[in-house]
């Protein structure tokens, strides 16, 4: 083969392969997301007597290793709101579960959908992470959403707000996001 061709047929393969490579993805500035918005957490764990107003449920009860909750486990659909009133509209729900996993101490992993369907905004936005709920701020990963967060990605910074013995806490989410599409 003349060396004319192999340089020709080389050049085409190059080509191709970067023509089929995905863009490089544009640096994320940490500085500066492209979504920022705060809302409040209210979680109303059911005590038996109180369905109206509970929000989570314990699915199964802790275990008896260790005096932490370690392997309880709760489901909600808790409200999430623009201020600390729970009496203000909610603009979203946050559905899903957290469960308590470490034996020396509270901890809890969190996944759960934050659901936006208000005249303003509509998909979700998907969290989970570890709570290590004796810090003052915890870092959860935003790992995806739908609709107006389409494929969105970042931090949602939570900082408690309220607790209230073991029926009812608030928690304050800071959410970044540094991927809108």
């Amino acid at each position: 083969m003349r060396s004319s061709t192999r340089k020709l047929i080389s050049f085409s393969l190059v080509f191709l392969l970067e023509a089929a490579l995905p863009p490089a993805a544009e640096p994320i500035n940490l500085e500066k997301p492209c979504r920022r918005f705060v809302l409040y957490y209210h979680d109303n764990l059911f005590g038996g007597d109180d369905v109206a107003n509970a929000t989570s449920a314990t699915a199964t009860g802790p275990t008896r290793l260790g005096d932490y909750l370690f392997g309880q486990l709760v489901v909600f659909d808790d409200p999430m709101t623009r201020s600390r009133s729970l009496a203000s509209p909610a603009v979203a729900r946050a559905q899903g579960f957290y469960f308590y996993d470490m034996k020396t101490s509270y901890n809890a992993w969190f996944a759960y959908t934050l659901v936006f369907n208000t005249t303003q905004t509509k998909g979700t936005l998907t969290i989970m992470g570890a709570d290590m709920i004796s810090e003052k701020t915890r870092d959860l990963s935003v790992v995806g959403g739908t609709g107006d967060f389409f494929m969105a990605r970042g931090v949602a910074t939570l900082r408690t707000d309220a607790v209230e013995g073991i029926k009812y806490f608030r928690l304050k989410m800071d959410i970044k996001l540094y991927e809108c599409h």
